[in-house]
């Protein structure tokens, strides 16, 4: 197993700036409010207003976000509609409230939730719908939105992978309830580890607000106060530091030149890939705005990309399967539930690979990888 830094050109790598470094520094150095500084807030204020909603809370990670809206939802022994193609949080998010992931299929397109198979995952004790923005690119989210307005059952959006993506210039993070974004170490922004739940419900804003710090009711800062709290409900440190959300700060100032920079890579990869037949493309629809958080490709079985990828990984080229479908992971193996079927999900799953894809990917970087996948398609036809 390679190294990060044994890598020739590796699946993602971070664009780092001096505003970066001096705006982590700058907090780093006053000595004081290294949480619940005032970058919290600031980042929060520029988060709901980049995306498009009301309220924004931040979070020490997607995953904890997550939680936080699933946790203030109240849905302990209710099901929560799902896709297996997503990170595993995306199905452990349900589990971790006393709930339980109802898997639905995808579709070919987006790679998102099938909105036509969504109607025959709904019943009685469906509390939530939670579709995924794969990859950067939005799901079908406005048909997905119509079912559950019809079926009166809250959609909140994963939008992990996506912050900036939209369709017909609304972002994604503004179709649901509420919204969940990642700025894990390969995400679009990133600041290592963090996440937000943005949302337009003032009741739900005020709910996550207790959940992510002790359940305490409190206005001013806590480490700068003399004031007893007021602990009024269960709550968990979900905090972001002040240090971290400088260093989302910074990214977010960039953002849109991030997204296009990668946009302007995956344009020039397909490119090149694009006379290999046996490659095809996660494109955007009409109207969809794609931010290439992953590069995937789908080749025409799993040998093939099992054999692409063992070959990539000989020339230095970083690859990975995102993701195996959740379903087929050990742990929901072991929990013998019936997930139905989720045959869409397992063919794209097994046919799946993601190429590298950052801001700083060079030209004569993807030619290389270009080069690698034409010697590997040469060398099987001989």
């Amino acid at each position: 197993m390679k190294k990060t830094n044994q890598w020739k050109i590796p699946l993602f790598k971070i664009n780092v700036t001096k505003s970066d470094i001096h705006s982590v520094t700058n907090v780093i150095k006053r000595g004081t409010d290294w949480a619940c500084g005032q970058e919290i807030e600031q980042l929060e204020k520029k988060l709901s207003n980049y995306i498009g909603t009301k309220y924004c809370l931040v979070f020490n990670s997607g995953t904890s976000a997550g939680h936080a809206v699933l946790h203030a939802l109240d849905i302990k022994n209710k099901h929560v509609i799902v896709p297996s193609l997503s990170f595993i949080a995306t199905a452990n998010w349900p589990l971790m409230v006393d709930a339980k992931p109802q898997f639905c299929d995808i579709e070919n397109e987006t790679l998102g939730m099938d909105p036509s198979k969504i109607q025959e995952k709904i019943s009685k004790n469906t509390k939530v719908i939670m579709p995924i923005h794969y990859a950067g690119l939005p799901c079908k989210i406005n048909e997905i939105k119509k079912i559950a307005l019809e079926n009166k059952i809250p959609l909140i959006e994963d939008a992990a992978e996506s912050i900036g993506a939209s369709i017909k210039n609304k972002k994604v993070g503004t179709f649901g309830e509420a919204s969940i974004f990642s700025f894990a170490a390969n995400k679009v922004l990133t600041s290592g580890e963090g996440g937000a739940v943005v949302t337009n419900s003032k009741s739900l804003f005020e709910k996550l607000k207790l959940i992510r710090s002790h359940g305490r009711s409190i206005k001013e800062n806590y480490f700068a106060s003399i004031q007893n709290p007021n602990y009024v409900s269960l709550g968990y440190n979900w905090r972001m530091s002040s240090i971290t959300a400088a260093l989302a700060l910074s990214q977010l100032q960039r953002l849109d030149t991030l997204i296009k920079m990668r946009q302007k890579n995956a344009k020039y990869l397909i490119k090149k890939l694009q006379k290999f037949k046996e490659i095809t493309f996660h494109l955007s629809p009409k109207d969809y705005v794609h931010v290439y958080q992953l590069f995937t490709i789908m080749l025409p079985n799993t040998k093939t990309r099992n054999e692409l990828s063992n070959f990539l990984t000989k020339k230095g080229v970083m690859s990975k399967i995102f993701f195996v479908a959740i379903h087929k992971t050990n742990f929901y193996k072991k929990l013998k539930s019936n997930y139905g079927d989720l045959s869409t999900t397992e063919n794209i799953c097994d046919r799946m690979l993601s190429l590298p894809m950052y801001p700083d990917l060079k030209e004569t970087e993807m030619d290389f990888i270009s080069k690698s996948i034409e010697e590997f398609f040469s060398s099987r036809s001989k």
